[in-house]
């Protein structure tokens, strides 16, 4: 359930597994070809992999973004038009916040700058090589490789865990990818759910070649990142807001105004007027979750039947266990920790099929 990033590459690795013969149907209202739908996060996605402090707490999520680097690495030279290496520097106004965070054996190229490479009024700054991805290419790219692997597709606005239960039968086993869908779906209805609303600026400036980031969180829940796409056309993102608990999505012209005016001091060159034109504003709304993503397996019982229903039943329901392996809420990391994530659930789908012994329908 879900054809966000999160969902497309568990199916993904799902029927990539030589050893597992799995039949994958994904489920979604909103589709990869859905590019302009503000009901989902994946298309209004920075899409990039950014050191993470906080990544480092958790060391489930710090093994999703090692994994996902490294395989988003791997993919450039035969995607280049998907994926780019580029330049990277970060900044903090935090006297040596960078001296002793785990990812430093990770990034290429990494390194502490010097003062004199840190302007001001940032007090450190680290230099490594990142990548970005283009999520209008990416999402439809992942889309394209399931069609061609035997993958279905079936559109559908899903109300209940029930609505999936006769397709999965009794030998099936459920995904649930659905992000801020799990705080509604019946029988999951994810109360710690809730969105983190992100308002970003795309523009042509092919004269902006590094993705350079502030970790910075400014009063008015909003981020300095300028993040270089891939392609030929010079597109860039600038970004952008990070407002917890905000399910707007319309577009804020002060918003956007701020965006600029903090991305400027740090990137004089989006000051050539001659070769920088605003493409677009954008409104997303990623996926949260309180305790972060919820990767693991839970049994529901099926069908699901309230006490009022229950009271005038004449004659009694047999029930079944529905098997459903959770993989929702990343936040801002769902391209970050999409490749490790969807092999974290590959493993927890083996591991309930190596009971079953038969052919499992996803």
């Amino acid at each position: 359930m879900g054809a966000g990033v999160i969902g497309l590459t568990i199916a993904y690795t799902l029927v990539s597994d030589s050893l597992n013969d799995y039949d994958v149907t994904l489920i979604s209202r909103d589709m990869p070809e859905d590019l302009d739908s503000q009901g989902w996060a994946g298309p209004w996605a920075g899409a990039n992999w950014s050191p993470r402090a906080i990544s480092g707490e958790d060391p489930r999520i710090k093994q999703w973004e090692i994994q996902t680097y490294k395989k988003f690495w791997d993919m450039i030279p035969a995607h280049p038009e998907l994926l780019k290496a580029t330049p990277a520097r970060t900044f903090s106004l935090i006297e040596n916040d960078f001296a002793n965070e785990w990812y430093k054996g990770l990034p290429r190229d990494f390194r502490i700058l010097s003062h004199n490479e840190v302007p001001a009024p940032y007090k450190a700054g680290m230099a490594y090589k990142t990548l970005t991805i283009t999520p209008l290419h990416y999402l439809p790219f992942l889309k394209s490789q399931l069609d061609s692997r035997g993958v279905k597709f079936v559109r559908k606005r899903l109300r209940s865990i029930e609505d999936v239960a006769d397709l999965a039968g009794r030998t099936g086993i459920v995904v649930n990818a659905l992000g801020l869908g799990a705080k509604s779906l019946l029988a999951v209805q994810d109360t710690k759910v809730y969105p983190i609303r992100g308002q970003t600026i795309l523009v042509q400036a092919p004269q902006c070649t590094d993705y350079i980031h502030d970790t910075t969180t400014y009063a008015d829940g909003g981020g300095l990142y300028i993040m270089p796409r891939p392609g030929a056309d010079g597109t860039v993102l600038l970004g952008g807001t990070f407002q917890r608990n905000n399910w707007d999505t319309s577009h804020s012209e002060q918003t956007a105004q701020e965006i600029f005016a903090r991305c400027i001091t740090i990137e004089p060159k989006l000051l050539d007027k001659e070769n920088v034109r605003i493409l677009s504003h954008n409104v997303g709304l990623r996926p949260a979750r309180e305790d972060g993503p919820r990767v693991e397996v839970e049994i529901i019982p099926v069908p699901l039947m309230g006490d009022l229903v229950s009271r005038f039943e004449t004659k009694p329901v047999e029930k079944s266990a529905l098997r459903v392996v959770h993989a929702y809420c990343f936040g801002g990391a769902g391209y970050q920790e999409s490749w490790g994530a969807a092999a974290e659930v590959a493993n927890l789908v083996k591991f309930i099929t190596v009971s079953n012994g038969k052919r499992s329908k996803l």
